[in-house]
């Protein structure tokens, strides 16, 4: 892993939150001066610790849709199967999100959709696609009650008490 100062971590913290903010009033909020922050901004992303930069756009101003969780578990659970399954829905631009996890279920894919015939056409996709798909359980978006947010590094990087 990747040795963070303070100053890393706080580069991190301000740029979760304020992805726009300038070169410059970045380094001022760090305290260093341009030239050392943008070098610590290079070793970061170079690392891949940063991944990108993007806007939160807020979808119900701009069109209907829905958004929907679905809980897929596959047919077989060997490795080809999972690989099979993780590159199609890369391609896929309605899965906005998917997460393997334990348990009962495979995958957890967070998708965005224009309604709810558009989602049960891309269910039907998957089902005729043969990727293994075996079993899925939606789960309808109601009203967000709190977007993916900041990652609290502070608590992540500071020891258990």
């Amino acid at each position: 892993m990747l040795k963070l100062d303070d100053r890393d971590l706080k580069i991190l913290a301000i740029l979760q939150k304020e992805g726009r903010i300038s070169k410059a009033a970045l380094a001022e909020r760090v305290n260093l001066t341009p030239a050392p922050c943008w070098e610590r901004l290079q070793r970061l992303e170079k690392a891949g610790v940063i991944t990108g930069y993007r806007a939160e756009v807020a979808i119900n101003k701009l069109a209907p849709h829905i958004l929907v969780f679905m809980a897929a578990e596959l047919e077989g659970h060997r490795a080809e199967n999972f690989q099979l399954f993780e590159r199609a829905v890369q391609n896929i631009d309605e899965i906005v999100g998917c997460w393997a996890v334990g348990g009962g279920f495979d995958y957890i894919l967070q998708i965005v959709a224009r309604d709810i015939d558009t989602y049960q056409r891309l269910v039907d996709h998957l089902l005729e696609a043969h990727l293994g798909l075996v079993r899925y359980f939606t789960y309808i978006v109601t009203k967000p009650v709190k977007r993916p947010g900041a990652i609290p590094l502070d608590m992540l990087m500071s020891e258990p008490e």
